[in-house]
């Protein structure tokens, strides 16, 4: 019996493949930073704005999985290969001579605003601010009344009376919930890339988990400038930011040493008088003691006469 061998043949590689595995190794090879950037969930028409944006500043591509790993291996870097482990399935490329965090920043503030579905988390307090709608009067009102919404009607029109949060934050959105945003064209999420990791081809370095909370930062940045300011007063450290501040605390420091002098002295003052000034009353029985002893007074008994007539009487 004749053993039976299978031949496998590979196939060609087509010709596109291979043309865009070179155009890949050859971006990896000359641009300073590699991203790859989750694009899941994006709709089309917004993936297209967003490299619109991109322009100049990035070359986007969203070849297959296979695609990359196969350029990276031609770069022949073995700081790149360590992208290969990051590749995840909807995900897209960047090329770029930006910074990483530049080009991360970049993707962060082209994101564009996007419509609620059932069943999504909501990322903040959602809210249906009071005022004008376009909506009319019909189904609306029973919508709008059931997530808790107070309305009235003005000119055919439904007008919101206040303010009402009707998804917390961390909360899943219901259906009718998600209806009412869609109506009142409220967009609580933010859509675009999601940068995911990055590598600086002139510097070797693999950055994983890039954020970018540009708000986060910027406060985080003046409560410590706050706080620097106030320390550098403190210790009377001048300069162009604390120069006025300093002036402005000791001109205060002035007027409280000042009242405080004006009271020690008026305290100093009053005890002065008040051991300079004998007891009143003291002063009042002492002096009715002397008069008593210069002036005796008559016994019982004794008349009252005058020098004319004591003397009369002694003749």
């Amino acid at each position: 019996m004749t053993e039976l061998k299978s031949i496998h043949r590979e196939k060609p590689i087509p010709k596109k493949k291979l043309k865009a595995v070179e155009e890949l190794s050859e971006l990896a090879g000359t641009k300073k930073t590699i991203m790859i950037a989750s694009i899941k969930n994006l709709p089309a028409s917004q993936f297209q704005e967003i490299t619109k944006k991109l322009r100049g500043k990035a070359i986007v591509k969203v070849p297959k999985k296979n695609i990359i790993l196969r350029a990276i291996d031609a770069v022949n870097d073995e700081d790149i290969v360590k992208l290969k482990e990051q590749l995840k399935e909807d995900t897209a490329i960047l090329f770029s001579d930006l910074d990483a965090f530049e080009l991360a920043s970049n993707l962060i503030d082209a994101r564009s605003p996007a419509k609620a579905k059932k069943g999504q988390i909501a990322p903040s307090d959602i809210e249906v601010q009071a005022g004008p709608t376009d909506l009319i009067p019909g189904p609306a009102v029973s919508e709008l009344g059931a997530l808790g919404i107070a309305i009235m009607i003005d000119k055919g029109k439904i007008n919101i009376k206040e303010t009402k949060v009707i998804v917390k934050k961390g909360e899943k959105i219901s259906g009718p919930a998600a209806d009412v945003m869609t109506k009142l064209d409220i967009k609580p999420f933010l859509v675009g890339f999601e940068p995911l990791v990055a590598f600086d081809t002139k510097d070797k370095k693999l950055y994983l988990e890039i954020k970018v909370d540009k708000e986060g930062t910027l406060n985080e940045l003046k409560i410590s400038f706050r706080k620097a300011l106030s320390f550098a007063v403190e210790i009377g450290y001048y300069c162009e930011d604390t120069i006025k501040l300093i002036i402005q605390k000791v001109g205060r420091e002035e007027i409280v040493l000042k009242k405080i002098a004006e009271a020690v002295a008026s305290e100093g003052s009053e005890n002065d008088n008040k051991k300079e000034t004998p007891n009143n009353s003291k002063f009042n029985s002492q002096e009715r003691e002397d008069n008593s002893k210069d002036n005796p007074e008559p016994q019982s008994g004794e008349a009252n006469h005058t020098p004319e007539e004591k003397s009369g009487e002694e003749k």
